[in-house]
């Protein structure tokens, strides 16, 4: 139990807290006049004015609300309950404080786990103390306490939905970081095999040809500069524990056999076009995958979809994938299947300098593409 304490006492704050947005002035725009029209048409509210005049001037605590949650709830709760036990009234009659519910659910949600302990032993002690200086009933204390518990509760929830969320994703681009780590690997073994074949041949051949042993040079330093570059990309990308997968990479003319398919399902019309020799294979073994994840979930979320389009084609520059369905349901399909494939296509051709975006078209169907420069750089 003291673990768990200490745990929660220790939690930081949520590293993604927005700032003020514009929806947030249009929350403090609307109560302000809401609690002045309240005030007018109910004459039998005690303490008239300063009930709305409390309830105006704590509505900007809702503007600082995610970034200093505790002062907000603090000011809040000290403003709101002070007067009650000076006067032994509550002000809180006022049914546009409702608002203040929101403060005790940001705190939960951006605080850090000190300001979250400290701030709900604040609001306790407030309501516990407005409780008695008024004589509230059983039920209205009851009904406090559980809308502030449920605000609480709230706030708490989607903040581990959210930090659930992130691990997920994190997951999901670290698999398919290990996975391009594989393809890399396959890729400088390949290198520095024709490396090895160039020397051996250069030795044969020195004494009798000393113009092919220069030649061989050049292939082997044309060869290590590639490797040095896959090597460095390698290095870039983050691995675990698992066994390192050593099956050959694959190629962008492997694709074609993607357009197999069985007696159901949409078909696949794969066409490849432009200049594709001299590309690195991470480039290679990165076009393919792209295009495998999204024929994948093509056949899998495209709803009475028929036909599959696979277009690859390359200039000086770039390799570009566009994968088109005609399936229906496009603006409801889900962005990314269970496995967070989309997460990972994009964290594939975001660590090689290039882009993947996938969405609905006008018409009907879901496209996916991506463009990746031909160097392969990784970042």
């Amino acid at each position: 139990m003291l673990a768990v304490l200490r745990s929660l006492w220790d939690e930081p704050r949520p590293p993604d807290a927005p700032r003020r947005v514009w929806r947030d002035w249009v929350l403090v725009g609307v109560i302000v006049p809401v609690a002045v029209l309240e005030g007018v048409l109910r004459p039998d509210l005690p303490w008239r004015a300063v009930s709305v005049g409390v309830a105006v001037a704590l509505a900007p605590t809702l503007l600082w609300r995610r970034t200093r949650p505790l002062l907000m709830v603090v000011i809040c709760f000290a403003v709101g309950g002070l007067p009650s036990l000076l006067v032994g009234e509550s002000l809180s009659e006022l049914y546009t404080m409702i608002y203040q519910l929101i403060l005790p659910y940001a705190l939960f949600r951006w605080g850090s786990g000190r300001e979250a302990v400290t701030g709900l032993v604040i609001m306790l002690a407030s309501a516990f103390l407005t409780v008695l200086s008024v004589h509230t009933t059983v039920a209205d204390a009851v009904g406090a306490f559980a809308f502030l518990s449920s605000t609480v509760t709230l706030g708490g929830a989607l903040r581990y939905r959210a930090r659930a969320r992130a691990r997920e994703l994190d997951q999901a681009k670290l698999l398919e970081r290990e996975q391009l780590a594989r393809d890399l690997h396959d890729t400088v073994a390949h290198h520095v095999s024709a490396m090895a074949i160039r020397a051996q041949a250069g030795l044969a051949t020195s004494g009798s040809r000393p113009e092919a042993a220069t030649d061989a040079l050049r292939v082997i330093e044309a060869e290590a500069g590639r490797a040095l570059a896959e090597m460095q990309a390698m290095v870039r990308v983050l691995r675990t524990d698992r066994p390192m997968d050593l099956a050959p990479g694959r190629r962008i003319a492997d694709i074609e056999h993607l357009a197999d398919h069985g007696p159901s399902g949409p078909s696949v019309d794969v066409k490849i076009s432009g200049d594709l020799g001299d590309l690195p294979p991470s480039v290679e073994a990165a076009i393919y995958r792209l295009a495998q994840e999204s024929i994948t979930n093509a056949r899998r979320h495209a709803r009475h979809a028929t036909r599959i389009e696979v277009r690859v084609t390359a200039d000086d520059a770039s390799v570009r994938l566009r994968v088109n369905d005609d399936g229906d349901g496009g603006l409801i399909r889900p962005v990314a299947s269970p496995g967070y494939g989309l997460i990972g296509m994009i964290e594939r051709a975001h660590l090689l300098r290039g882009t993947c975006v996938a969405g609905p078209d006008p018409d009907r169907g879901w496209t996916v593409s991506a463009v990746l420069p031909r160097t392969g750089a990784a970042t």
